[in-house]
């Protein structure tokens, strides 16, 4: 078993970072949608509907599948002997900050939901503060990851 996963090591570990990046893409991408969608749908015919179905579709077809593959393929690497010592600070980090970054998943999904339900309360300059959190997660587990601090 343990030769089969370390033959599969390096294609787990290319999977993970494609689904990394495009995960984080779109979480780089939503808030800045629900920046556009607060303040500019509201003047114009039918933008709601396209802002609707384009957070929509960003969520359910680019972030939750990346977002799943990414945590499956972290978890099977985090089981492959030999490659995480846990005597170390930085896979706790780097856990941490991707608990934080799934968090952040799950407050961008529950936005998405009081814009649907006309529930929004929080304004364009907000979404754009929000807009920072994945860039400070990603700081933080891309220098646990190559630094292993």
């Amino acid at each position: 078993m343990t030769d089969l996963l370390f033959t599969i090591y390096p294609w787990v570990k290319a999977v993970h970072i494609m689904a990394v990046i495009s995960w984080m893409a779109g979480l780089f991408y939503l808030p800045r949608l629900f920046v556009y969608h607060v303040e500019k749908a509201q003047g114009v015919d039918g933008a709601q509907q396209i802002f609707f179905e384009m957070e929509e579709k960003l969520l359910r077809v680019i972030m939750r599948p990346a977002m799943i593959v990414a945590w499956a393929c972290g978890l099977i690497m985090v089981f492959i002997p030999g490659i995480v010592s846990w005597d170390w600070s930085w896979p706790w980090v780097k856990g941490a900050a991707v608990i934080g970054m799934t968090w952040f998943h799950h407050w961008l999904m529950a936005r998405r939901k009081d814009f649907a339900e006309g529930r929004n309360k929080l304004t364009g300059r907000q979404y754009r503060m929000m807009n920072e959190v994945p860039t400070v997660l990603m700081v933080i587990i891309v220098l646990a990851v190559v630094l292993k601090f």
